[in-house]
């Protein structure tokens, strides 16, 4: 293969369309504009949404809700993820490095969802009540 006898595959480059050529083209003079009105016009076209001078829809529906710009500084860990990790003590460094958790993350709470076998001893780490009683059950502490 030689750089100037590259290709590009069939049917994936196609001829632009010449509006205005003439009768003959079958795109002649009104270039498949169609007559008179905004959309014929040079220049004449309308924003997204618009409709026409009636209420759009986004503005005829209420705000409702909001998502909180804080939210990707939090983070879960669940009891099956700790019980995988096989860790004694666990930080929120030692959850970040094993990738459970995204680097932004600044606060860390365990749920509890799945079971725990090993004893962990939660570093700096919140976790909910079930959680919290699992962790001890398995003979780990929250601190």
């Amino acid at each position: 293969m030689e750089l100037n006898s590259i290709k590009p595959a069939d049917g994936a480059k196609h001829a632009k369309r010449r509006v205005g050529r003439g009768i003959g083209s079958g795109l002649g003079k009104t270039a498949g504009r169609g007559h008179k009105g905004q959309k014929s016009r040079s220049g004449g076209y309308h924003k997204v949404g618009f409709e026409g001078g009636q209420m759009p829809l986004q503005r005829r529906l209420p705000k409702r809700g909001f998502k909180s710009h804080l939210l990707k500084f939090n983070a879960e860990v669940t009891l099956t993820a700790l019980d995988q990790l096989g860790l004694a003590e666990v930080d929120v460094l030692a959850l970040k490095q094993a990738g459970l958790i995204g680097e932004l993350a600044k606060v860390v709470k365990v749920i509890k969802s799945g079971s725990l076998t090993k004893a962990v001893k939660l570093n700096g780490i919140g976790a909910t009540a079930g959680a919290k009683v699992a962790i001890e059950a398995a003979g780990g502490s929250v601190a």
